[in-house]
């Protein structure tokens, strides 16, 4: 399951797998057609929910049984299963038996103080133990609440008893303080909207870390039928809401209208009724909706390629750089010299307009990652051409920057595509960045900062010893006396990591940033003067709250002797002998043959474009698919499919480019060898691969290692497992400095995103030729490309720096075995490979192998890890990271 962060900004509840609120969810439920049900549950995912609301309070269900059954079903499904359930219904037993029925962390939609607070208290203390976060309803034993005060009131009782009495983490507590219908007609009504909004605001002011939400489509009840007027008043609602911190809501992830796109004086209407801002509002919305027609769909940029060659040079140049265009820039920059004194003025003008547009409309959501990165190579072009301009006039200064950022991939990590998503989201926003690349050590990142005195240093890493490699350059700038603002950002941090191991070390501000969009708006507030101490102070008080609660905090972790006598105990099988056994390298791997297993919905996501949009691999050049496709896109969504749409297009592109050159990117090293278990080790030729066990408390009971698929060493069943790395990305180097020599900032990115796919297509690939082939043990499987995503094999292959082999010094020992320069894979000092588009990890074929996450564990477990492996506690703490204590 993956992890929900409110850093990625607003959160979508899907709101389809609900009965009372879908009638084909509630069709498909009481016909039993359970797969189809599925059907909508996964596309809200596709279409960019992060949480599945599931409600099954029908008077014609038995919902304890509709609800166990469909959650058991969710958890077969991977594309499901990986984001969070919220367990929506108005009957505690069906929330209580739906609690025992989830792996990982679930929601409770919800609990309030409607029966008194004795059954709260209860009711909390059941789902604390059962590890879920509650929606708390503002509802009391006098009502619901309806108006700020009393939304307020009761927050603050609820958060009160939950905190103090429940011991319950104010994180995992999300109010909902009441989204109620306006615009009904009814006088007291109209202030709804506006009422929640200022509770919104209260609770995050006064409430510490307690989150907020609501379900939007109340809030438009009176039109309902009226579908667009609802998503626009949507849209308006959310726009204020979001900004006075709401963190997330119940909705329809397909049919989101942008705020920007909504005509201004139907926007300006919709605002004076969700705000109250004129009581005769709702009588002009009422006209306007009889009158309202859905707008025409927007034009691409094709179609309004006349139109916009027509308009002043400024406004085109503005409008090359938000497109991303830059076949007209040497025709309109002569024409611009000929109008502006000098040349920087060009700059100054409107090529910096535009990308400041581009940043802001990039962090509103109006805008995606493919066209930033379009725009920063447009904007390199264009100072290319007035390069000669600006010399030839001595131009002197340049432009005035907003401000200057280091940027640097720590020691002993490679991994640099968040980096630089990250770089070319401050160009956008006229940040100068410097950028020192991968496997910086300390010393040059504090001699670089010496150098230049940028504004601000950006640390970036993927894997979990960049987490301390992180502390420790930040140990170094106290050392050394700076008093720069440091920055975070990387795949494993994290903002409670931050506040308890990071911003301990420096004095001045530690920044948490994991959303690119988010890096111009920290970064504005700690250099502005008006905002910067005003920041500083909230974000003192919000490490300070997340390290007391740490302290406070009481995670329900089994001790390891009662986890490791509940272990797994999968049922006897005989094992089958590899049919090759020994290491075995495979020198190329021919895109052609992987490009059929690239799985691009993680391409896309890597590009900000989730959701529907991975679709776009299956039309492939068929023209009239492709409108078809577009065309079955909401009329605000399909700007974004069509950009979706070319993204993929500009990747068959390189695929084929890489495919006609035979570049040998993808090779690979895999081995198998006679194996057996002892504790929560696995044994092979000379050496061991230690293995950790779930502590976690679980609603079964049982705890799970890796170990425990592979026979014990106790018994007299010689077993087997496999070792493997796969690289996509050997020689891209090459192709990535051409590119970076050219100035293509899209194409770098491209190709970094490409290499990774095909990396993991790749060892998608081997496995299963493993499968049938080189190992044996499914000789007749025939699954279709979409089932082995599913993971509908047998066996399964857990990648080292993933949650079941979360320590990264584990490629060392793979490296032993295999030797991973056959196929040009180097390690750094702290396991990375390099190439960084590079995967390893292990094949194990037992039948009932699954994959699973580990979750805590606690200091017995870390000294007996350490122990086993060799090392001192501290080492082990460092690459375990986040896992441990």
């Amino acid at each position: 399951m993956s992890e929900v962060k409110l850093e990625n900004g607003f959160i979508r509840i899907g709101e389809r797998c609900n009965v009372a609120g879908s009638r084909k969810f509630l069709r498909l439920i009481k016909e039993g057609k359970y797969e189809e049900a599925l059907t909508l549950a996964r596309k809200q995912v596709e279409d960019g929910a992060q949480v599945i609301d599931i409600n099954m309070d029908d008077g014609m269900l038995d919902a304890v049984k509709e609800m166990t059954t469909f959650l058991n079903l969710i958890a077969s499904e991977p594309d499901i299963a990986r984001v969070p359930v919220m367990i929506d219904s108005s009957k505690w037993e069906v929330i209580e038996r739906g609690l025992m029925c989830v792996q990982g962390k679930s929601i409770v939609n919800s609990i309030s103080l409607k029966e008194g607070e004795a059954v709260f208290l209860q009711r909390a203390t059941r789902i604390r133990r059962l590890g879920a976060a509650a929606v708390v309803m503002a509802f009391d034993e006098k009502g619901q609440a309806d108006t700020y005060e009393r939304k307020i009131e009761i927050c603050a009782r609820a958060y009160r008893l939950l905190t103090e009495q429940a011991d319950f983490p104010p994180q995992n507590i999300i109010f909902d303080p009441n989204v109620l219908a306006i615009a009904t007609g009814i006088e007291e009504h109209n202030g709804y909207g506006l009422e929640f909004i200022r509770a919104t605001e209260w609770i995050k002011n006064n409430l510490p870390v307690a989150k907020v939400s609501g379900g939007v489509s109340n809030l438009s009840f009176s039109f309902r039928g009226n579908n667009y007027l609802r998503e626009a008043m949507h849209s308006v609602f959310l726009w204020h809401a979001v900004r006075k911190g709401m963190d997330m809501g119940i909705v329809n992830p397909s049919t989101t209208i942008l705020y920007e796109d909504i005509d201004p004086s139907f926007r300006s209407l919709l605002e004076d009724v969700v705000l109250a801002r004129r009581p005769e509002a709702t009588e002009e919305l009422t006209v306007y909706a009889q009158e309202l027609q859905q707008p025409a769909p927007a034009t691409t940029a094709g179609e309004n390629r006349e139109a916009w060659r027509e308009a002043p040079v400024s406004e085109r140049l503005e409008y090359a750089l938000i497109k991303g265009l830059g076949d007209y820039l040497e025709t309109d920059l002569a024409e611009a010299l000929q109008q502006y004194p000098r040349a920087v003025d060009i700059i100054d003008g409107p090529l910096m307009s535009g990308m400041n547009k581009v940043g802001t409309l990039f962090g509103e959501g109006q805008l995606f990652l493919p066209q930033v990165v379009k725009t920063a190579r447009t904007m390199k072009k264009a100072v290319a051409i007035l390069q000669p301009a600006i010399e030839a006039a001595q131009a002197g200064t340049a432009p005035a920057k907003a401000g200057k950022v280091l940027f640097a991939t720590v020691k002993g990590d490679v991994h640099d595509i968040g980096k630089n998503i990250v770089s070319i989201v401050l160009i956008c926003n006229n940040y100068e960045v410097i950028d020192l690349g991968v496997m910086v050590p300390a010393e040059d990142i504090l001699r670089k900062a010496i150098e230049e005195k940028p504004d601000l240093i950006c640390l970036s890493g993927l894997i979990t010893p960049s987490l301390e490699e992180m502390a420790h350059v930040a140990d170094e700038m106290q050392k050394a006396g700076l008093t720069i603002p440091l920055m975070i950002g990387g795949a494993t941090t994290s903002k409670l990591h931050t506040a308890l191991k990071i911003a301990t070390h420096y004095d001045y501000p530690v920044i948490h940033v994991m959303d690119a969009s988010l890096s111009p708006v920290v970064a504005s507030k700690l250099l502005h003067p008006d905002t910067r101490d005003a920041y500083i102070a909230e974000l003192n008080s919000e490490y300070e709250a997340l390290r007391t609660k740490k302290d406070t905090e009481k995670h329900t972790l089994v001790p390891l002797a009662m986890a490791r006598a509940n272990r797994l105990k999968p049922a006897p099988y005989q094992p089958v002998v590899p049919a090759q056994q020994g290491v075995h390298v495979i020198p190329r791997i021919p895109i052609e043959d992987v490009i059929p297993y690239i799985n691009w919905i993680y391409f896309f996501s890597a590009w900000k474009l989730k959701g529907r949009f991975a679709e776009t691999a299956a039309l492939h050049d068929c023209k009239g698919c492709q409108s078809s496709w577009l065309e079955s896109f909401p009329k605000e969504e399909q700007t974004k499919a069509a950009e979706a749409l070319r993204l993929y297009q500009d990747a068959r592109e390189l695929l084929e480019q890489l495919v006609n050159e035979q570049a040998d990117y993808c090779k690979a090293v895999y081995g198998f060898f006679p194996a057996n278990s002892e504790g929560d080790s696995i044994l092979l030729q000379d050496t061991a691969i230690h293995t950790l066990r779930q502590q976690e408390e679980t609603p079964v009971g049982i705890y799970k290692s890796l170990s425990d698929y592979i026979a014990p060493l106790s018994g007299s069943t010689v077993d087997y497992i496999g070792l493997f790395t796969v690289t996509g990305g050997f020689g891209a180097d090459v192709l990535k400095q051409q590119f970076e020599a050219e100035g293509d900032s899209y194409k770098v990115m491209l190709l970094q995103t490409l290499t990774d796919r095909l990396a993991e297509a790749a060892s998608e690939y081997l496995h299963e030729k493993v499968r049938k082939e080189y190992w044996g043990y499914a000789p007749d499987e025939s699954l279709a490309i979409s089932d082995l995503f599913k993971a509908k094999y047998q066996g399964i292959r857990p990648a080292v720096g993933f949650p079941s082999l979360p320590d990264q010094w584990l490629n060392f020992t793979i490296d032993h075995i295999l030797d991973m320069s056959r196929i040009g894979v180097e390690l750094t000092e702290n396991g990375a490979m390099k190439p960084a588009a590079s995967v390893s990890g292990l094949y194990i074929a037992h039948p009932e192998a699954d994959y699973f996450l580990t979750g805590r564990i606690d200091r017995e477990q870390l000294s007996d890890y350490a122990r086993r492996r060799g090392l001192s506690e501290a080492e082990a703490q460092k690459l375990l990271g986040k896992y441990c204590c």
